[in-house]
C-alpha cells in the first residue's frame, strides 16, 4: 500500500463533503434555522481540513505512478492544476465559514453576509473540484472520457500552474527566503495564541477571565492561514523532497489536529457561559483538547525542524 492508494480512499472527501454541506446550509436557508446553518458551516470547515491531506496524497500518488507507460503525465499535471484551484477555493470557504462562527460566538450572529459568502464560496468549490475529480478519474480511466479519446494539451510542458510555481520556487532569489520568513511569523503567531487559550484551559493564568485571552483567536487563525499559504508554496514549488520524507505526513497529520483545535475553540460553549468570571473551571473534555492541540503544535515544530534530518529527500 502507498499514498496513492490514500489518495484513492480520500479523494471523494472534498466534492462529497462539499455537497454535504452544501445540502445543510441549503436546508438552513429554505427552513429559516440558524441551527442548520450553524452545523453546515462546522462541516465546511471540517471538510476544509481534510482536503490538506487529500491534496498532499494525490501530489504523493504522481510521484507513484509517473513513470508508467499507462499513465499520461500531461492528465496527471492538468488534474493537479485544477486541484489545486479547487483546495484554494476551499481553504477560502473554510475559512470564512470560520469567521462566521466566531462572529456567532462573539455576537450571537453572524457578520451581515458571511453566510451567504460562504455558501457562495462552497458552490465555486464544488464546481472546480467536481472537475478535478473527473480529470482525475479520466488519468486510468479512459471510459469515462468524453467522445472516448483523451485530448492531447497543446502547447510546452511548462505550462502549468504547479510547473509556474516550482519555477518561482527554484529559481527566485528572493521568494523561498521571503515565504520562509511569513512562514515562521505565522508559526509563532498561532503558536503562541493557542498556548494561551490552551494553557488557560488547563488551569494556568486562572485569575484571567477566559472570554479575554479568547479574544486573540483570530489571531491565531491568521497565523494559521499564512502557514498554510507559504507551507503550500513550498510543497508545490519543490513536492519531490517532501513526497519522500515521512516527517512530513506527521507533520499534515499534527496540522490536520491542530486546525480541529480552532473549530472546537469557537463552537464549544461552557467556557462561554462563565468565561466572563475569572472562576472557570474547565470540564475534561476541554482539558483533553487543549492538550492534544498543544501535543499536536509540539508534533508540528518536531517534524518541521526534522524534514531535513529523517527521510530521504532535502
Amino acid at each position: 500500500m502507498n499514498l496513492a492508494h490514500l489518495h484513492l480512499v480520500m479523494n471523494h472527501v472534498p466534492t462529497i463533503g462539499s455537497v454535504a454541506a452544501l445540502g445543510v446550509l441549503l436546508l438552513g436557508y429554505v427552513r429559516r434555522n440558524d441551527h442548520l446553518k450553524h452545523v453546515g458551516l462546522e462541516v465546511l470547515f471540517i471538510v476544509a481540513l481534510l482536503t490538506l491531506p487529500v491534496y498532499v496524497s494525490g501530489v504523493a500518488g504522481y510521484f507513484e505512478i509517473k513513470n508508467r507507460p499507462d499513465v499520461s503525465v500531461d492528465a496527471v499535471k492538468i488534474h493537479q492544476d485544477v486541484a489545486l484551484f479547487g483546495f484554494g477555493w476551499m481553504m477560502m470557504a473554510g475559512f470564512v465559514a470560520w469567521i462566521a462562527l466566531w462572529q456567532w460566538r462573539r455576537h450571537g450572529r453572524p457578520g451581515r453576509g458571511l453566510v451567504p459568502a460562504a455558501t457562495l464560496l462552497l458552490v465555486m468549490t464544488l464546481v472546480v473540484m467536481g472537475r478535478a475529480a473527473n480529470l482525475g478519474g479520466e488519468i486510468r480511466h479512459p471510459e469515462i472520457l468524453t467522445g472516448g479519446a483523451a485530448a492531447a494539451p497543446a502547447g510546452d510542458p511548462d505550462r502549468f500552474v504547479t510547473s509556474a510555481i516550482t519555477e518561482v520556487a527554484v529559481y527566485s532569489h528572493w521568494a523561498w527566503p521571503a515565504a520562509e520568513t511569513v512562514h515562521f511569523l505565522g508559526l509563532s503567531l498561532s503558536l503562541g495564541v493557542l498556548l494561551a487559550i490552551n494553557l488557560r484551559l488547563l488551569g494556568f493564568m486562572s485569575e484571567v477571565p477566559f472570554a479575554q485571552v479568547h479574544r486573540l483567536l483570530p489571531w491565531g487563525m491568521l497565523g494559521f492561514g499564512a502557514n498554510l499559504i507559504t507551507g503550500m508554496f513550498f510543497f508545490v514549488g519543490q513536492p519531490g523532497q517532501y513526497t519522500s520524507s515521512n516527517p512530513f505526513y506527521w507533520k499534515i497529520l499534527f496540522l490536520v489536529i491542530a486546525g480541529a483545535n480552532f473549530l472546537y475553540l469557537t463552537v464549544f460553549g461552557k467556557a462561554w457561559k462563565e468565561g466572563e468570571s475569572a472562576r472557570f473551571d474547565p470540564n475534561i473534555a476541554d482539558k483533553a483538547m487543549a492538550i492534544l492541540s498543544l501535543t499536536a503544535w509540539l508534533g508540528v515544530l518536531y517534524a518541521g525542524r526534522m524534514l531535513p534530518f529523517l527521510g530521504k529527500s532535502f
